[in-house]
């Protein structure tokens, strides 16, 4: 399995550098990873739960950087098993480009091979199946770099919505104690007036 392909991020390429090795970054993007633990500066160990078709597993696997060149791009070796569903080894080398002082494009060459149930499945599946994750993955990865503005501005109104909301429950908490206060108020003033006329009764 083959695949080429680059995705432009809204982010200076040191900023993009830093969180291609940032662990934490690289387990919120990558689809379906429960786990992954960096060893070194160089080594990953990672978990993923994946589903190829009708084929559902666990992956544990090993990446390996190589070809370290800051900020420019690494190459990255792997292997994974699933157990019963297959394994999947390979590597895939990426560059980063800049585009202009706030922005990088980043390229990726993909080169692997599977084995097992998945490649029962057949290319066409399979190759589908990662150009999926690795949309996803970029995607994600992209949002957590740079935050797209639509992002933020609808956090913003949701916010403001929520304060509108507030206040007006507020307001409504107030004119309804205006109300029962009024109410009952009312009832004690009248028991009071009743008390009065008893006692001029007597």
């Amino acid at each position: 399995m083959q695949m080429t392909d680059s995705q432009r991020i809204e982010a200076p390429r040191e900023k993009v550098w830093e969180a291609l090795n940032d662990a934490d970054v690289l387990k919120a993007s990558i689809p379906g990873c429960e786990e992954l633990i960096k060893h070194s500066d160089t080594e990953l160990e990672a978990k993923v739960k994946l589903k190829v078709g009708p084929v559902k597993a666990t992956f544990g696997g090993k990446v390996t950087l190589n070809d370290l060149d800051p900020p420019n791009g690494y190459k990255i070796d792997g292997e994974g098993s699933g157990g019963v569903a297959g394994f999947a080894r390979g590597g895939a080398t990426v560059r980063l480009e800049e585009d202009g002082p706030n922005a990088t494009i980043l390229h990726y060459d993909v080169d692997a091979k599977v084995g097992g149930k998945l490649a029962q499945l057949g290319a066409r599946l399979i190759d589908s199946t990662a150009k999926r994750l690795a949309g996803e993955f970029f995607a994600s990865f992209a949002q957590q770099v740079a935050p797209s503005p639509e992002t933020e501005t609808v956090s913003s109104s949701e916010q403001d919505q929520a304060n509108g909301d507030a206040s007006q429950d507020a307001s409504s908490g107030e004119e309804k104690k205006g109300w029962l206060g009024g109410l009952f108020g009312g009832k004690k003033k009248q028991q009071a007036d009743e008390d009065k006329l008893a006692d001029v009764a007597e």
